[in-house]
């Protein structure tokens, strides 16, 4: 049973009722599901784009897909993982268009000289923005099944359903990742 119209059980629904009052016509069960997933969609698409507009711009995407295509939503995976889904495809849309890369001339953090030594902080920063070149070197398959399984946390399982493909392909974009990026890294 759906909620009615008007009724404050919308912020306590799972997402299968939120998903069933949307398309029911309660326009506010989308704004529900927007305030619950939020964070977590726009987390990867700042995981792929690592820019805030990008990712902002990104996150704001998938959730006008979402809400285009809710009413086709079968519930066979969950919503979680069906939006995640739709960051992954939007942002690698992104990324197939090949912008120049470029870095903000303040893309490296502030040291906090009273932690550890600024020499130390700086080649931490250094690496890390050569990890970040690296992953964008990756075939797109690679650099989300990476992305997904070592950022994200997320089991085989939820990246498989995520990415549209089998645990195996998963592990095997995953395997294949890693041996890429060490490839890059001891190249560069």
């Amino acid at each position: 049973m759906t909620p009615a119209a008007g009724s404050t059980d919308l912020a306590d629904a799972d997402d299968s009722v939120l998903a069933a009052a949307f398309t029911a016509g309660h326009a506010g069960a989308f704004d529900v599901i927007v305030r619950r997933h939020q964070q977590q969609v726009y987390r990867v698409c700042y995981r792929f784009m690592q820019n805030h507009e990008d990712a902002a711009e990104l996150a704001q995407d998938t959730f006008v897909r979402a809400h285009r295509g809710l009413a086709r939503f079968n519930g066979n995976a969950a919503l979680k993982t069906w939006l995640h889904r739709i960051a992954v495809n939007t942002c690698l849309n992104r990324l197939e268009r090949k912008r120049p890369e470029t870095e903000p001339l303040d893309a490296r953090p502030r040291i906090d000289t009273r932690t550890e030594h600024p020499d130390v902080a700086l080649a931490r920063a250094e690496d890390a923005a050569r990890v970040r070149r690296a992953i964008r070197q990756l075939p797109p398959k690679q650099r989300a099944a990476l992305v997904l399984r070592t950022y994200r946390e997320l089991t085989h399982e939820e990246v498989a359903a995520i990415l549209g493909s089998s645990v195996g392909a998963v592990k095997a974009n995953v395997f294949h990742a890693l041996a890429n990026l060490r490839k890059i890294l001891s190249s560069t």
